[in-house]
């Protein structure tokens, strides 16, 4: 980890990391989109090994339970339980409105996407949890058809899919996963959104085909971003920052402290750490290209959060709680010391699905939202349209549309 006091920082802290939108993915793309399930079981075979099929069967489901112990199965019906219950809740602030402005009733229904498809990332490690964050909140929403595609799809993550409520699991990933749920193929049912993280092919595939379908964000590599006093357990920080790290080699974790002895006693722990983490290949290389940035008050350090925008911020300084509106960019909070970032990973009920590289600038985190669509309405009577033609009919007219004009003139 590089230790810079704040007057130092280099601007590298504050980039982005670039997605590379490159040939293969295009070509890739473009052969889903043409050949359909062929090129999806070429290219998976390529990539992950031998594929028979590339629906995953209600008797490999059936199997998968089989092979998945009952702590497990039971750790994730508690995640599912807790991630309903908050979407439940999140669903509940927004519901159909109709009103009335000047004698004209308008408002909005709230209607759920039809078909939602859930990417689960599967490469480096299974991660069941990822099913159950993009799953479930479409499921509350109400999506009729919830896909799932996981490469090298663990049975693990098969049992999370049936679990949350997907109609349809695929075993297929990457560039291939992606286009084959923005165009469909004869297998795979086209998405009207895809939602889930993934790594930088994934991310340039999924920015590829927006407009085709919608997605959620561009999300990845995985970050944090932890502010720390002498207050804060150095341990925890620094075994927070080794678990964005070894989500793979691009990920990041950064500590603004106050002091930087802190800097250093966390650099210890985590060394120390690195020593016996079975994820050490990976989680060493991104740790040793995170940072720490010492800063003289909690100004400077609301600054740098500010900018840098992180997907995860974690406030550990006395008082955070009270503190939380002084934050606005970030993609989920957790205050305080015991707040772990881990469990907002897995079971807390919150979403992990978080915008990253600076993208809460203008987006949350995946939600139940994010399956629901607000659309309008409007009904005038023969009045109300008289009465709105006199503004409608100059607008217009300013406007050079005269068939809007007449449009409403005919109405007046």
């Amino acid at each position: 980890m590089k230790i810079f006091e704040y007057k130092n920082i280099d601007e590298a802290f504050f980039q982005n990391i670039e997605f590379e939108t490159i040939n293969s993915v295009n070509e890739i793309i473009k052969n889903v989109k043409e050949k359909k399930d062929s090129a999806v079981i070429e290219y998976t075979k390529k990539f992950d090994g031998h594929i028979e099929n590339i629906e995953v069967t209600k008797q490999e489901i059936e199997n998968a339970y089989k092979n998945v112990d009952e702590q497990t199965i039971a750790a994730i019906k508690t995640a599912i339980k807790n991630v309903e219950e908050f979407a439940h809740k999140q669903l509940d602030c927004i519901k159909d409105l109709d009103t009335e402005i000047n004698d004209v009733k308008i408002g909005h229904r709230v209607i759920p996407i039809e078909t939602a498809g859930c990417y689960i990332p599967g490469g480096n490690y299974p991660l069941p949890s990822t099913a159950v964050m993009t799953i479930v909140p479409a499921k509350v929403a109400g999506v009729k058809n919830i896909i799932a595609c996981s490469p090298k799809i663990k049975d693990v993550t098969i049992v999370a899919c049936d679990l949350a409520g997907a109609n349809k699991i695929y075993k297929v990933g990457g560039v291939q996963a992606i286009a084959a749920m923005a165009y469909g193929t004869e297998t795979i049912i086209k998405a009207d959104k895809i939602v889930g993280p993934g790594n930088k092919f994934v991310t340039a595939a999924k920015k590829q085909v927006y407009g085709e379908c919608g997605i959620d964000f561009l999300a990845g590599p995985s970050e944090v971003l932890i502010i720390a006093d002498d207050s804060a357990n150095p341990k925890f920080v620094a075994a927070d920052m080794l678990a964005q790290c070894e989500h793979d080699k691009d990920a990041r974790a950064y500590l603004i402290c106050f002091s930087k002895e802190f800097a250093n006693e966390v650099d210890k722990y985590a060394k120390e750490f690195l020593k016996d983490l079975k994820t050490q290949e990976i989680a060493q290389i991104s740790y040793e290209k995170s940072y720490a940035i010492v800063v003289d008050n909690l100004e400077e350090a609301i600054e740098i959060s500010e900018k840098r925008a992180p997907e995860h911020l974690e406030i550990c300084f006395k008082n955070a709680q009270n503190s939380i509106e002084l934050f606005k960019n970030y993609g989920s909070l957790f205050i305080g010391n015991y707040s772990a970032e881990v469990f907002g990973d897995y079971c807390a009920g919150t979403n992990h699905t978080l915008p990253t590289n600076k993208v809460s600038r203008y987006s949350g985190g995946l939600s139940v939202f994010d399956f629901v669509k607000i659309q309008t309405y409007q009904y005038a009577n023969e009045n109300a349209a008289k009465e709105l033609s006199k503004t409608a009919s100059i607008i217009a007219k300013n406007e050079g549309l005269f068939a809007h004009k007449l449009a409403s003139d005919i109405r007046g």
